[in-house]
């Protein structure tokens, strides 16, 4: 009896103690890495915020071609930059679901060894069971000794019992933590691909300011003037949509205005800040839009940002103006529409996302594309606004109006201008 109790303390204390250190030491090397990769990650944030620090203040000096291809260039270092911590946040999470691997098999084997020290314990309490007590009792050096080695067996039970109920759920704790690990992996996963999307966008960019550098024989003042010219053509759009307007004979009947509120849409940005508000802002007032009001908001965003839908919808359109020859509008632009009376129009993209195309279904915040300074914009921005989807059309300028200009044949999303709603009415 005494002997069969040594040998279930001795199965008891082997479950136990040598998986236990083998986890230890593969714990330890494997969260000096988790370490490591998170003051990497640490000391390349740093970095990033020094580039936005840099972005802000080259933001803020006078609109010269250099100060704009600087600005591209520090915009692709902090995208670079971003892109390896994603990735370091990759290997991270990756060691951290190695570690939890680790841990589950250590558990799972330690169960299996206190089953099977219960195996050994419920089979010597068996054969005890079957000696009679008085057998056992004779058989025994006194009565207290008998006593003791049923009761040894009986607890030994029982915290064999206990253990593995403590390690079953032990193990459930873990197997949680690595489902919520591998998650957020594959968050970061599409982060990254997001990622590198917007690299190419700045790649593209940059390529093109290149060309314009060509073009401009990196002269200051042929820059200046192509400027100047770009506003002139915005001008000349500006005048040609009011008339378009103007004709439009469609009366925008009240009811199918969606009520005003707070929260209805998105904010399409995550960082936000308002460069120029809707209707009579200084600009319009300062003879911009011919007098009409700005028709949706302005947002600062640097080029390659990715652009979310402010709202599940439908995608009734995208297109790019600047593919019609000296028409400085919207440049790319994407028009949702929604299932509450609303479209939403985002213009000035860089690129389009892939995949978005009219009759497209997106959720809310998906990545539609990456803010640019495509169409009329002199420097990178959003244009979002808000229509009545019942008054909106997508159709060519030149189609409705007479009068020729360089957007006659340019397709774009056309509305009277009570149709125009003021987006931070719902936002």
């Amino acid at each position: 009896m005494r002997r069969a109790s040594r040998k279930c303390a001795a199965l008891f204390v082997a479950a136990i103690i040598v998986p236990g250190l083998a986890f230890a030491q593969s714990a330890e090397e494997l969260q000096q890495q988790i370490d490591e990769q998170n003051s990497q990650i640490a000391a390349l944030n740093k970095e990033i915020a020094e580039y936005q620090a840099q972005l802000d203040a080259t933001s803020k000096k006078k609109q010269t071609l250099q100060n704009e291809l600087a600005q591209l260039n520090i915009s692709l270092k902090k995208i670079t930059a971003s892109i390896t911590v994603t990735k370091k946040q990759i290997s991270s999470t990756q060691l951290q679901i190695q570690q939890l691997a680790s841990g589950i098999h250590t558990k799972e084997a330690s169960i299996s060894g206190y089953r099977a020290s219960l195996g050994e314990s419920l089979r010597s309490l068996n054969r005890t069971e079957n000696v009679p007590f008085a057998e056992s009792l004779l058989s025994s050096d006194s009565i207290s000794e008998a006593w003791n080695d049923a009761d040894a067996i009986a607890l030994l039970q029982s915290a064999v019992q206990d253990d593995i109920r403590r390690l079953a759920g032990e193990k459930e704790d873990l197997t949680k933590t690595k489902t919520v690990a591998e998650q957020k992996r594959e968050q970061l996963l599409k982060q990254q691909k997001t990622l590198v999307v917007q690299q190419g966008s700045l790649d593209a960019t940059v390529k093109a300011q290149k060309e314009l550098l060509a073009q401009t024989k990196s002269q200051e003042s042929t820059y200046q003037s192509i400027i100047a010219q770009k506003k002139a053509q915005e001008a000349a759009f500006e005048q040609a949509l009011s008339d378009l307007q103007s004709r439009l004979q469609y009366i925008v009947n009240p009811d199918e205005i969606l009520k005003a509120g707070k929260g209805i849409i998105k904010w399409p940005l995550d960082v936000i800040r308002i460069t120029q508000h809707f209707g009579d802002t200084a600009f319009a007032k300062a003879g911009g839009y011919n007098g009409k009001g700005h028709n949706g908001i302005d947002l600062a965003a640097q080029i390659g940002t990715p652009v979310k839908a402010a709202l599940s919808g439908v995608v009734v359109g995208t297109g790019n103006t600047d593919s019609v020859r000296g028409c400085y509008s919207f440049g790319k632009w994407v028009l949702i529409q929604h299932n509450n009376g609303l479209d939403t129009m985002y213009a000035h993209f860089s690129q389009i996302a892939e995949g978005i195309s009219a009759g497209q279904p997106v959720g809310t915040g998906q990545v539609i594309g990456y803010s640019g300074q495509t169409g009329y914009a002199t420097g990178p921005h959003l244009h979002f606004g808000v229509y009545v989807s019942s008054a909106t059309q997508i159709m060519k300028l030149g189609d409705a109006t007479n009068k020729k200009s360089p957007c006659s044949s340019a397709m774009m999303p056309i509305a009277p201008l009570s149709a125009y709603l003021n987006p931070e009415n719902y936002l």
